[in-house]
């Protein structure tokens, strides 16, 4: 495609394809807008959306109930007015997209009636689902709705396609004058990755819904491009980073060294009765938390790993084997399917289990309508922080987050996309290649390692102020080194990722730093 082809001037762009940024497109798309949609993947199924198990939540008439989970979870430091919007907002929207437009189809029961589980820090059972695959029905779903060129013709999905950087005149004007403009984003930089072609895509309003920094961890339950590139994109234009020390750790993923990437055992296996124990069998949680299993996340991520650290054991073990096994196969067949290919069959024996990165509570600030601090740049779901999360996020709020705020800055952007006009194309730079070099993969992919092993021993579960400041040194040295390179080689998205990793690990870094108080999921000795 080249730089002139039409299709590169776009209402609305959207960087992500999870749930956040398909909620935002199909509103967008329906009022006729042209949007485009970048996904550094292959196949844009492979989100983090696509990976989550246990369920969304579906709360019509209780919200005070919703927010006082929401609350409590936070250890009371999530924004109340931004749990009263998910709170009062959320069924509606959830009624409207997922069930009557979309049509997911979540598990039902005898009756036709949704079925809802618990989960933990859930006062009532309020979570909708399907089997243990939740996120990949939404995913494939949603993906099959806005693919349908008779129904929006209007959406172009660019797949394996790396934005680089936001576009904003400040930084790639091509003169002195627009430094003095407003702060605005009107466009990104996108490698496509199979033409090694770097475009200048113009638009209205860029939605930046990238997901997470999971990836960031040398064990992690996300996707490998949950790498923090939108937050990076963000802060290099001048957005801001809050919360990110708030770094959200799942307590259960199947132990196995064979990836970074962990399989998930869903918290929805803990809210039907899963029993944790030790490596002697013991039962540990009610020696943390009254509430046992269904604690808190961090509380039952710490315990876990106190429990290991005191056996000497590289794992616990989750056992949900005293239910029926058609019950079990029939509530949770993946989970099923991936521990039999490891030779574990969770209807008469335990899972091996350990924590894992999961979910990043903080991101780019952004109001009630997921506005950042530029002009016509949006941040919707876990890209972003509308501070709802706050320290730890309640079970099952991630993906009605992306659904909610992705509906919500899409109604924003409607209000105000007929004052807005495209920025000229011809005042902005085209990307400038100074060297052909091609990059030296064993040094990106020992850096990556370097980056996740240091986030993980250092930056992870419990953190120390000598464990901080050696990964500060760490990353500082990586930052120099990495920026140098990064400017005399054509960027691949290997190297695009391991960029932006750098510059949000050390966000993170910073974060845990300023923050001496033990909260929530972050934990400081």
């Amino acid at each position: 495609m080249s730089e002139r082809a039409p299709l590169l001037n776009f209402d609305v762009l959207i960087i992500g394809c999870g749930i956040a940024g398909m909620s935002a497109a199909i509103k967008l798309a329906e009022a006729q807008l042209k949007i485009g949609i970048i996904t550094r993947e292959e196949n844009p199924q492979v989100t983090n959306t696509f990976y989550a198990q246990g369920g969304i939540i579906f709360s019509k008439g209780e919200p005070a109930a919703l927010i006082a989970d929401i609350m409590k979870a936070s250890s009371m430091t999530s924004s109340r007015v931004a749990s009263e919007v998910l709170a009062i907002r959320s069924a509606g929207i959830l009624q409207e997209v997922l069930l009557d437009k979309v049509q997911v189809n979540f598990s039902h029961d005898e009756q036709n009636q949704l079925k809802k589980t618990k989960e933990a820090a859930h006062s009532i059972p309020r979570i909708i689902y399907k089997g243990d695959y939740t996120g990949k029905e939404i995913q494939v779903s949603m993906l099959n709705y806005i693919s349908d060129k008779k129904r929006f013709p209007n959406i172009t999905i660019f797949s394996a396609h790396t934005a680089i950087d936001l576009l904003t005149p400040s930084h790639h004007g091509i003169n002195i004058e627009q430094r003095y403009e407003a702060d605005q984003v009107v466009g990104a930089y996108v490698l496509d990755q199979h033409h090694r072609e770097i475009k200048k895509i113009i638009a209205k309003t860029t939605i930046l819904a990238s997901g997470g920094i999971g990836a960031l961890y040398s064990h992690h339950s996300n996707a490998e491009g949950c790498r923090g590139d939108g937050h990076a994109m963000a802060k290099r234009a001048g957005a801001i980073l809050a919360n990110m020390e708030f770094i959200q750790f799942h307590p259960t993923t199947f132990y196995d060294q064979s990836s970074h990437r962990r399989f998930l055992i869903s918290e929805a296996v803990r809210g039907e009765g899963g029993i944790l124990r030790n490596s002697n069998g013991e039962e540990f949680m009610a020696k943390y938390h009254p509430d046992k299993e269904l604690a808190p996340r961090d509380v039952v991520a710490r315990a876990i790993l106190e429990e290991i650290i005191t056996t000497g054991h590289s794992c616990v073990y989750l056992d949900i084997s005293h239910h029926e096994e058609a019950w079990i196969i029939e509530r949770f067949p993946t989970i099923y399917k991936h521990c039999l290919e490891h030779e574990i069959d969770i209807t008469k024996t335990a899972i091996p289990v350990v924590p894992a990165a999961h979910y990043t509570c903080g991101g780019i600030k952004v109001d009630l309508q997921g506005r950042t601090n530029l002009a016509n740049l949006y941040a919707v779901g876990e890209v972003s922080c509308t501070g709802l999360h706050g320290a730890n996020r309640l079970a099952s709020t991630a993906l009605l987050e992306g659904l909610t705020w992705g509906n919500i800055a899409a109604e924003d952007i409607l209000e105000k996309i007929g004052q807005l006009g495209f920025y000229s194309r011809e005042k902005i730079k085209d990307w400038k290649i100074t060297e052909e070099q091609e990059s030296d993969l064993a040094l990106i992919q020992q850096d990556w390692m370097t980056v996740k092993n240091t986030m993980w021993n250092y930056v992870g579960l419990v953190r120390t102020t000598d464990r901080l400041n050696r990964a500060n040194a760490m990353f500082r040295e990586l930052t120099e080194e990495i920026e140098r390179f990064y400017r005399n080689v054509f960027p691949n998205d290997t190297l695009i990722g391991l960029r932006n990793a750098v510059e949000v690990g050390s966000a993170v870094i910073a974060a845990s730093i300023r923050n001496k108080e033990s909260v929530g999921c972050f934990y400081r000795k």
